[in-house]
């Protein structure tokens, strides 16, 4: 019983250091509190990495690094305000330093917690063909602030990752590889549609590049102004050059048109200028 009461004793034996008071049981507590906190993110760590593909977790690393020094800095202020350090002056300062960050910093902070989410979500992998604000390209890299996709045109289109929240993405992939294309053609009223119909069908089944499951259909679309308004569905594997594909069958459709004797209208107006009386 002595024993247990010296030990108690010692744990209770104060010494201190500055303004700050200290006993071997405050020293104690502060390394377990270390130890189980230092558990519990490399608990965090696995659970997370576990849902992630291998290029992912190299790329979350250096985010995980900055969560783990920002607990530890918190876990330390806690830890001195509760043993009688006077850090009120500290988190002040923090405050106020964090709010300056925060304000300078937001458009990148949410480009880091966008590209966050997308690594975690998977709506846009690596290969993936996208349309953001009007801008289509194929994905190369994903990274934690910009998502890099290459264009049509073979440029480099740098895209912030807060677009994909703040902005409508399509992606064109996600469902698979082969997307439905629409070519729109006016003819003139006078045109039989039958004839139209089977022409485009004849048109698009006789391309190297239209699949023929789905099959290609025809749509009469609407009475135009100064046009019978038809689109022509197709579908095609490789939607990244789709708009070669749909600019090979108008050149055919303007052909073969020309050659049946199919008007293609174009809107036309008439101006008539007449003599107003001179006073």
């Amino acid at each position: 019983m002595k024993l247990i009461n010296k030990f108690i004793d010692l744990l209770n034996y104060d010494f201190t250091i500055g303004s700050a008071t200290f006993t071997p049981k405050t020293v104690l507590i502060v390394i377990l509190v270390f130890l189980l906190t230092s558990f519990m993110l490399k608990i965090l760590r696995k659970i997370i990495f576990r849902t992630l593909a291998k290029d992912t977790r190299i790329k979350f690393k250096s985010i995980f690094s900055f969560i783990n020094y920002f607990i530890y800095i918190v876990v330390i202020l806690i830890i001195l305000q509760n043993i009688g350090v006077d850090v009120t002056a500290i988190f002040a300062a923090s405050a106020a330093l964090l709010v300056g960050v925060g304000l300078a910093l937001q458009t990148f902070i949410q480009d880091i917690i966008s590209g966050i989410f997308i690594l975690i979500d998977k709506s846009v992998l690596v290969g993936d063909i996208i349309q953001v604000d009007g801008q289509i390209g194929q994905v190369e890299n994903i990274k934690l602030r910009t998502t890099r996709a290459v264009t049509r045109e073979n440029k480099v289109l740098i895209i912030p990752n807060h677009k994909f929240l703040t902005s409508i993405l399509f992606n064109w992939t996600e469902n698979g590889i082969i997307t439905k294309e629409i070519v729109e053609i006016g003819v003139a009223y006078k045109s039989d549609p039958k004839q139209i119909k089977s022409l485009l069908l004849e048109i698009a089944k006789s391309h190297e590049k239209v699949l023929s499951n789905p099959a290609p259909s025809v749509l009469f679309d609407d009475f135009g102004e100064s046009a019978l308004i038809f689109q022509l569905y197709v579908s095609v594997d490789s939607s990244f050059s789709a708009n070669l594909v749909k600019s090979d069958l108008r050149f055919t459709i303007f052909q073969v048109f020309e050659k049946e004797g199919i008007e293609i209208p174009f809107p036309q107006r008439s101006l008539t200028f007449t003599n107003l009386p001179t006073s």
